[in-house]
């Protein structure tokens, strides 16, 4: 829709008018917008809105993050660039009964997210993951430390 053949010229309707002749990842025909699009607002969202515990142990950190609702199908555990772990899932509206209608809806439905870099001591190779009461559990186990090295003795030849 042209506001401007409605005879709307301001700034705002201008403003409104760019922003709906963009494409949803932001970019539209120009390349100078800077603007974050809206895969990264969505989960900038779900970042803020996805609260969890970090907790180190001697051998592990743990990271609990609540999931009420979520089947274990739907909860996604990765390590990315061997030092991120992303922890992600989507709650969904149930499907509404024939005759139904809310009169409140205040449980929050849409993607929960979490990123957390791990230490260099954190083993991306013995990581687990329960799901008990909709609490979701990531342990991830820690190296063991570096022995130190012992000193190494020289034979000095007689030349």
């Amino acid at each position: 829709m042209d506001f401007r053949v409605m005879g709307l010229e301001s700034p705002l309707f201008h403003t409104l008018q760019h922003m709906m002749d963009m494409s949803e990842d932001g970019a539209g025909d120009n390349k100078t917008h800077n603007a974050p699009t809206w895969s990264y607002v969505r989960d900038a969202k779900a970042m803020a809105a996805t609260p969890a515990d970090v907790k180190e142990y001697p051998n592990s950190y743990v990271f609990e993050i609540d999931m009420p609702g979520l089947k274990s199908g739907d909860i996604k555990v990765q390590v990315e660039d061997d030092n991120l772990l992303l922890i992600c899932g989507e709650r969904k509206r149930d499907e509404e009964k024939e005759g139904a209608k809310y009169l409140r809806m205040e449980r929050r439905v849409g993607k929960l997210m979490r990123k957390f870099v791990l230490p260099e001591n954190a083993n991306t190779d013995a990581i687990s993951a329960v799901c008990q009461d909709g609490v979701l559990s990531v342990t991830v186990q820690k190296l063991p430390p570096p022995e130190p090295k012992k000193p190494r003795t020289i034979q000095v030849k007689v030349a």
